[in-house]
């Protein structure tokens, strides 16, 4: 199987998890396992301070692989574990995780990015949760984490994409830069957070977590028991068939 992702780990303790799965970044069932698997385990390592979830290609992530799941429904089940695991990893870590994303970011890469305790985006970043019109459920708790909650049913209900500066103004995302300086601008940011008291950070990290408000792998848990609700629907085999196929679902 080809590797869906790499990671690295740099002397100043800013460790970097690399998607690149071409075209999109969708990733299968295993890829979404091993990414929880390798982020978990990353910050479980006494030498890393901060890591950086970022992606190679055109876009960030474009979640799951609709034709895994189109050539085998019952990998759902899967999915939604590797999902779960994924952004439980990132949002449960011991250390901060930083996203810095580019181009689109759908379903998987919202639930990466509502996880996370910092988003950096390039100018060109846009943010969607298509989950209606892919007949599934599930990422609008992590969305909901970015923006209010009438922006997040706006966008759920409509399927709409949120651009970067957009997205910026309304306080969901910590910085917008140029493209090119985006993966220099989140090693810059992580090797500010790196430089300090290790111990502090994990801390602050711990406490910071406990303070929020609601549970945010028991509201995605919930959220995913509707997930295969909606893929008993005859709708949902039909959305997913139109987006193998390029063409317009029909109900």
């Amino acid at each position: 199987m080809t590797q869906q992702f790499s990671s690295l780990v740099h002397d100043n303790g800013v460790a970097e998890v690399v998607l690149n799965r071409p075209p999109v970044n969708a990733l299968n069932a295993a890829g979404w396992r091993g990414l929880a698997a390798e982020i978990e385990a990353l910050g479980k390592r006494p030498e890393v301070r901060v890591i950086i979830v970022r992606a190679e290609g055109r876009g960030f992530c474009a979640g799951v692989d609709i034709k895994e799941l189109a050539s085998n429904d019952k990998l759902i089940l899967d999915v939604n574990a590797g999902n779960y695991a994924t952004f439980k990893a990132v949002h449960l870590n011991k250390v901060p995780v930083i996203a810095a994303v580019q181009g689109f970011v759908l379903g998987g890469g919202i639930g990466i990015c509502g996880a996370a305790d910092i988003v950096i985006a390039a100018d060109d970043a846009s943010f969607g949760l298509p989950e209606v019109d892919r007949g599934a459920m599930g990422g609008a708790a992590h969305l909901q984490r970015m923006f209010g909650v009438q922006k997040t049913r706006y966008l759920f209900f409509t399927g709409e994409m949120i651009g970067a500066p957009e997205a910026l103004r309304l306080g969901a995302i910590e910085r917008v830069v140029p493209r090119e300086q985006l993966r220099d601008t989140a090693l810059a940011i992580a090797a500010r957070i790196a430089a300090k008291s290790p111990a502090m950070i994990r801390i602050a990290k711990e406490a910071l977590t406990g303070i929020e408000d609601g549970n945010l792998e028991d509201k995605y848990r919930w959220e995913q028991g509707f997930t295969l609700q909606a893929y008993m629907s005859p709708d949902s085999s039909e959305t997913r068939s139109a987006f193998v196929e390029k063409r317009d679902a029909k109900f």
